[in-house]
């Protein structure tokens, strides 16, 4: 039997977009595949929302291709415009409009009856926890429930594609919590998601797949667990019940693991990589036959903001800190 072969929901191969002498995206690859969430992260300025306005048809490219299921972005704009569906950074919906207008405005241009136009608002109104302000003027709207309704308005034609550029930044934590459960249930409905954010744990619980872009280009790109490997392995850390035992901890780790460990200033932490999970178990007998207590153990994956300081030599970019409710 012939393996079927993947459905791309984005193929981009070498994008280019240069303004005046900056080379903002350089050359950029992406493999999206249908049905799948994909998170593009990246300091401030690498590139992440000129390469998905390309991808959007909304920057031609200065070199390089892209197709969106198979449709070139540039010979076929018409076409990949009625597979996407996206949501900016900036709310696109009008503020003079109530919350029911504004959708049914968006389903009559994207071809909706009016009758259809007002039961898909009704129904994205509900969904997303808009009902009771339905009515209501966009200018007595709070931050959240703006990016709410401007991803409602992204959804109207229920696209097989969603672009989210930053869909959270500036939510409060349980409208971010919402945002995901939503964003969840758009993939498992049939959609694929391509979003950038911020939020390096929003990646982590979001993407089945991360491109780290930098300088324009894609410096890694994996699982959140396989980037994560890449910088190193599990760490183990251990308290010693008494700070003078740590000589006799740094000691059996030594002998048991074989890795050297390093130790907080005050001596109260020992921290040690762990390539050999089952070894942990030894280092536990040899501690209990030398007579050392332990007030604690953890073990600790490597994070994402370790991955990004490893490969960007930055630290992990910094969210608008403006909380919308």
């Amino acid at each position: 039997m012939k393996n079927q072969p993947v459905p791309w929901a984005v193929e981009a191969e070498g994008l280019v977009k240069v303004f005046g002498e900056n080379r903002a995206v350089d050359g950029v690859d992406l493999r999206v595949a249908a049905g799948s969430i994909y998170g593009v992260l990246g300091p401030n300025g690498a590139g992440k929302t000129t390469t998905l306005s390309m991808l959007a048809t909304l920057l031609r490219p200065d070199g390089g291709r892209a197709r969106v299921f198979g449709h070139d972005v540039v010979a076929e704009p018409h076409v990949v415009r009625q597979l996407l569906g996206v949501t900016g950074q900036a709310a696109s919906v009008d503020e003079k409009l109530s919350a029911t207008e504004n959708l049914v405005i968006f389903g009559r241009l994207l071809g909706l009856s009016w009758k259809a136009s007002r039961a898909k608002s009704a129904e994205l109104l509900e969904a997303f926890g808009l009902t009771e302000a339905a009515n209501r003027p966009l200018a007595n709207f709070s931050g959240g429930m703006r990016r709410r309704l401007d991803l409602a308005a992204s959804l109207i034609a229920q696209p097989p594609l969603i672009f989210l550029d930053e869909p959270t930044t500036g939510l409060d934590p349980r409208t971010r919590s919402q945002m995901w459960d939503t964003i969840r249930d758009l993939v498992a409905t049939g959609s694929t998601v391509l979003l950038t954010t911020q939020y390096l744990d929003e990646a982590d619980q979001l993407a089945d797949r991360i491109a780290v872009i930098d300088h324009g280009r894609v410096v890694a790109e994996g699982t959140p667990d396989e980037l994560k490997a890449s910088v190193g392995t599990a760490s183990l850390h251990l308290e010693p019940a008494s700070p003078s035992d740590t000589p006799r901890v740094l000691a059996a780790i030594d002998t048991v693991l074989g890795v050297r460990a390093t130790v907080t200033a005050e001596g109260a932490r020992v921290t040690a990589p762990m390539a050999d999970p089952g070894r942990v178990t030894d280092l536990l007998v040899a501690l209990r036959a030398a007579d050392v207590h332990l007030a604690g153990l953890s073990v600790q994956k490597p994070t994402l903001d370790e991955v990004f300081l490893t490969i960007t030599g930055a630290g992990a970019p910094v969210p608008d800190q403006e909380v919308a409710a």
